[in-house]
């Protein structure tokens, strides 16, 4: 998944009027302004009710689901292989986002962590803020080494502490 197509997902997305935030491996990116190593998905934060029209607009080039549904996450895929995930999350009035993991258990995502503002190529993009996204990394899932510098780097950046990385 290279920058200029992460840029045309998001353009497309954005032209059907659909409110996502960057997260994974291209928000740190996106946080530290320029590219730090290649990326196999683009991860995508989205309203859990605009899950529907994010497939449909992504079907306009040629992304199907791969695996998963609402409210749980979901894979799109093209027929060259690349992969979005959308990890939709309940937003809800005066309360913080809750994504529905497929473990059961709920993510609970603070409301002032989708404030984040990237630059991939140079152009301002929505991410999750770099706080929001270290936690994700660092306690979300198990990280390789490449992850795990991914996290060390923008807590570096933003003057932010690395919380213990989750065991295997």
């Amino acid at each position: 998944m290279d920058a200029v197509r992460v840029l045309e997902l998001l353009d497309l997305i954005e032209a059907s009027n659909i409110p996502v935030w960057v997260d994974g491996g291209w928000a740190v990116d996106a946080l530290l302004g320029e590219q730090t190593r290649e990326h196999d998905d683009l991860d995508l934060i989205a309203r859990l009710e605009d899950s529907a029209r994010i497939q449909e607009a992504l079907a306009e080039l040629g992304y199907v689901v791969g695996y998963g549904a609402p409210p749980h996450s979901f894979e799109l895929v093209d027929g060259d292989g690349h992969q979005v995930d959308v990890h939709p999350a309940a937003f809800r009035p005066g309360e913080d986002p809750v994504y529905k993991r497929a473990t059961g258990d709920d993510w609970i995502y603070p409301a002032e962590g989708f404030e984040g503002i990237g630059r991939i190529l140079g152009r301002e993009v929505p991410c999750l803020t770099p706080e929001v996204v270290i936690v994700n990394h660092a306690t979300g899932y198990a990280l390789d080494a490449a992850h795990r510098q991914d996290v060390r780097a923008l807590a570096e950046r933003y003057d932010l502490t690395v919380p213990p990385f989750r065991s295997v």
